[in-house]
Order: C-alpha cells, then sequence, then structure tokens
C-alpha cells in the first residue's frame, strides 16, 4: 500500500491490517504505530500486538523485547531497498511503476 508522505503510520496500518492472515499470532510494529485503537484492532484480530509503548503513556503496557528484535530483519531489508537512488528519491510518479522498480530492487538484493 503506498500512502503519501503526510498520513501517520496508525491511519495505513488499520487498513492493512485487514489483509492480516487469520493464523497470525503475534503483529510487530514500532512506536509510530502505538495507540490504543490500533492495539484493539490486533487482539479483535487474534494476534498479540507487540509494539513498545511511548514515553508519554501512563499506563505500563506488555511487549516482549524478543519478538521485537526480529523486527530488524525487515529494517535491512527497508534500508537495502533504499540504497537504489530511484526508490529512495521515488522518482517514480506512477505507484504502477515505483511498485515495478521496489520489486525489481528486492530481487536484486536478495539474488545478490
Amino acid at each position: 500500500m503506498l500512502t503519501g508522505g503526510n498520513v501517520a503510520d496508525c491511519i495505513a496500518a488499520e487498513t492493512l491490517l485487514e489483509r492480516l492472515p487469520p493464523h497470525a499470532l503475534v503483529v510487530l510494529g514500532d512506536k509510530g504505530y502505538d495507540s490504543t485503537a490500533l492495539r484493539e484492532q490486533v487482539k479483535r484480530l487474534g494476534a498479540f500486538p507487540n509494539i513498545p509503548p511511548r514515553k508519554k503513556r501512563k499506563r505500563r503496557i506488555f511487549w516482549c523485547r524478543d519478538f521485537y528484535r526480529d523486527r530488524n530483519a525487515i529494517e535491512r531489508m527497508f534500508g537495502r531497498l533504499k540504497d537504489v537512488c530511484r526508490i529512495a528519491t521515488r522518482y517514480d510518479r506512477r505507484a504502477d511503476v515505483l511498485l515495478s522498480a521496489v520489486t525489481l530492487a528486492a530481487t536484486v538484493s536478495c539474488w545478490l
């Protein structure tokens, strides 16, 4: 899903969670996804929201650091994709052309 740069992470996540597979047990996210509404949506889908709380939260929320470490692989993948200048600066104006560039870059980075 491609969103504008001015769209908050939580808004896009609500739409993407509708596509969550039914066998998902844990949903990982960074502090940008820390909202009560998003956590409740994940729980309704039958998964555990493993999202670290923001510092401004008054109530402590449990999250597992061991599961959160697995997010590192996703962050490294996005880092590799952003090494491609065309993707990092988003030269392509059409979403389908950008998706094809991301697909090609992901294929090449995994192949090498």
